[in-house]
């Protein structure tokens, strides 16, 4: 493919979320185990890219799914105005309810694995999907779990973006696959610390099932936007902690 994602091949992908057929273009690259790097609310731009070839460096097969807005470059604006446009898919606000396109998501994983013939995937949400990474390890089909930065509910943070089956769900998963991984700056007012709180209350409350890291500083986009590729930077540690992480597990 020419462009700005040289070297990845595409398809379209179409499954159900919430009972109405939903199509999103798919793309990928590398080989080795899958990890489905699921796109933030800037886009996929050169930063997130970025963290693709990291990925595909360490030995896996990244999978980006393009949700929204243009490619190759960020447009927070503009794709918070599509967001809003989506409806069917992504429900910004809401508290204790699930987005149905993690049902497109879920499915998605699943294909990657089949046709892969891998043992399972893992995945990376980030910002408007970070939180999607918390109902996916509950998928059979998804072995770790990255969310990093998780923002929605997006005027509640307090509160989570899940339904009680799938805090449940995801609760039992974590208890056998062990403890996945969550990223957030210390001062972003998107994912602030009474996000971390809502998640230690749901799901730590008897065992360690998120590792929840609070980077120090301000900032918002650990892996991507905000990353800083220097030795000993958090943002850096937090990625080898990400590659450690999916290599043990996958």
């Amino acid at each position: 493919m020419s462009g700005v994602l040289r070297g990845y091949e595409r398809r379209s992908f179409t499954a159900d979320a919430a009972g109405h057929p939903v199509t999103h273009d798919v793309y990928w690259r590398g080989a080795g185990t899958p990890v489905v790097l699921i796109q933030e609310l800037p886009g996929i731009g050169p930063e997130t890219l970025r963290l693709a070839d990291a990925l595909v460096e360490a030995g896996h097969l990244v999978v980006l799914p393009h949700l929204f807005g243009p490619l190759g470059r960020v447009s927070t604006i503009g794709n918070t105005a599509r967001i809003l446009c989506m409806r069917k898919e992504l429900t910004l606000f809401s508290q204790r309810s699930t987005s149905p396109v993690v049902d497109w998501l879920r499915a998605l994983c699943r294909d990657v694995r089949e046709r892969h013939d891998a043992r399972g995937v893992g995945v990376i949400g980030m910002c408007l999907t970070g939180n999607f990474a918390f109902s996916l390890i509950a998928d059979e089909s998804v072995l770790a779990a990255v969310a990093s930065q998780p923002s929605m509910p997006i005027l509640s943070q307090d509160s989570l973006h899940m339904s009680d089956a799938d805090v449940a769900a995801s609760r039992a998963a974590l208890d056998d696959v062990g403890p996945m991984l969550a990223f957030r700056f210390e001062k972003d007012p998107l994912c602030a610390g009474a996000k971390f709180r809502a998640l230690d209350r749901a799901f730590n409350d008897d065992a360690e099932r998120i590792r929840l890291v609070t980077l120090p500083g301000r900032g918002h986009s650990v892996l991507t936007l905000d990353f800083v590729d220097a030795a000993g930077h958090p943002t850096r540690e937090a990625l080898d902690s990400v590659l450690t992480y999916f290599g043990e597990r996958l």
